[in-house]
């Protein structure tokens, strides 16, 4: 009998900021280091999974920000963003440092406004987008999820 062949799944997050010489605001500051613990979790809960997560981080130059200051301090998961996982809606509040009197990016769920993203909401969103990987490949015939399995072969 032939080993199951796995295949590794991949949670992709996407980060992106203004950055001006180097430097952030706070908002963004706090939300990278949020980022960053909601990432140590995920990787260790969904290796078990064999899911691997990817963190990539944008930088968005002035020219960028100011035409969508709302771009700023965004996390994509698997192409989509972090407010749509989790049923939240983006809203704007003024910011300061690098980003000016611009108004930028705050993620709404329920009656609770976040202006630096908590590394919980960070979990949860991936963790749903985790479970729509895991369902693609249940959902498969079993030919295609393991093709050694002799169940397969008539």
């Amino acid at each position: 009998m032939k080993r199951k062949e796995v295949k590794n799944k991949t949670l992709k997050i996407k980060w992106q900021r203004l950055m001006s010489d180097g430097k952030t605001c706070p908002r963004c500051r706090l939300t990278e280091k949020e980022l960053e613990k909601a990432i140590s979790t995920l990787k260790q809960a969904l290796a078990l999974m064999n899911i691997q997560v990817i963190l990539e981080k944008d930088e968005l130059s002035i020219a960028e920000f100011e035409k969508d200051p709302l771009k700023s301090n965004q996390i994509l998961i698997n192409g989509l963003p972090l407010e749509d996982w989790i049923d939240g809606k983006v809203g704007q509040s003024p910011c300061c440092d690098v980003c000016g009197s611009s108004e930028c990016r705050t993620v709404t769920i329920g009656e609770e406004a976040y202006e630096v993203i908590p590394a919980d909401l960070i979990i949860k969103a991936s963790l749903l987008a985790a479970s729509q990987l895991v369902a693609t490949e249940t959902n498969k015939p079993c030919c295609e999820k393991a093709p050694t399995i002799d169940c397969c072969r008539k």
